[in-house]
């Protein structure tokens, strides 16, 4: 499988400020990467280079084995891209935005209705986009980085504020593209949806990638896996125990439990990738 994203020491600096420092990484044809990180550190930017609407101070991106500064409107043709914000044609309907961006594209036969389908904008199409709540809006967003069938997919924040039916929408879509096989580089906060979504994470902090593995991995390297059992206590008072899994205690501490104890609940419990993003930086995501 070939690498469709290549970042080589990619650095950018706002003034004095370092947003994105000498960043490596690689992203497989096919493959969900998820760019973990707090506001600030470094996600968009790095988005904003790899899509060529930042030049990079040092270092390079190259994507489809094209550089993207040298090569800018060939990679640009190539890729979806979808920011946080969004930037339509608010006068017009969603189905005109979409057929503008087929032309700009070149895109021949192009079915806008079908792609608010996907989306689940159906019925909405011809609405002028003025109308659409922030979930709907971020929806258009989506299917318009699908306009030109990418081979990759740029997500930032994609389910950011949405209510639960808009951000699984875009969650079947993202996994619809991947098998399709579009490379995604999601970026986000939301550890859950990155857990949910992605073959690998990478945690960035200050600018700097701190870790990139599969989320199983990440956590079986910095977690700890527990039970934790809600107990009775005489007065009717209730209490969490927690027995950690994997030591040599464990199955006696198991027996204990049950045999010393009043069970009310129980469940196993593994590490979340905002466990172990404070454990490696000290900070949690939304900060």
């Amino acid at each position: 499988m070939e690498e469709a994203i290549i970042a080589d020491q990619l650095t950018f600096a706002y003034d004095q400020l370092t947003a994105v420092d000498h960043v490596d990484f690689k992203v497989k044809e096919g493959e969900i990467l998820s760019f973990l990180g707090p506001n600030g550190a470094g996600k968009t930017t790095t988005v904003k280079m790899l899509t060529g609407q930042l030049r990079p101070k040092e270092g390079k991106a190259v994507l489809l084995g094209m550089d993207v500064v040298q090569e800018t409107e060939r990679v640009q043709a190539q890729i979806g891209v979808c920011f946080e914000d969004p930037n339509l044609y608010e006068q017009m309907s969603a189905e005109e935005n979409l057929n503008l961006f087929a032309k700009l594209f070149g895109v021949k036969d192009f079915d806008a209705a079908a792609l608010l389908v996907r989306v689940g904008l159906d019925g909405r199409g011809k609405d002028r986009v003025e109308t659409y709540s922030k979930g709907l809006k971020q929806r258009l967003m989506v299917a318009r980085s699908l306009v030109n069938r990418p081979r990759i997919l740029f997500l930032d924040e994609p389910t950011e504020g949405l209510d639960p039916v808009s951000s699984e929408t875009i969650r079947n879509v993202i996994l619809e593209e991947r098998e399709r096989g579009a490379t995604v580089f999601l970026t986000t906060h939301d550890m859950v949806e990155a857990d949910k979504l992605s073959d690998r994470v990478a945690f960035i902090d200050h600018g700097e990638i701190v870790a990139l593995d599969t989320p199983h991995n990440l956590k079986q390297l910095y977690g700890k896996r527990a039970i934790k059992a809600e107990v009775a206590r005489a007065d009717g008072r209730l209490e969490i125990k927690e027995i950690i899994l994997d030591n040599p205690e464990t199955a006696e501490a198991i027996q204990e439990l049950f045999t010393q104890e009043q069970v009310v609940t129980i469940h196993s419990e593994e590490a979340t990738l905002e466990d172990i993003f404070i454990r490696i930086t000290g900070r949690g995501l939304a900060g």
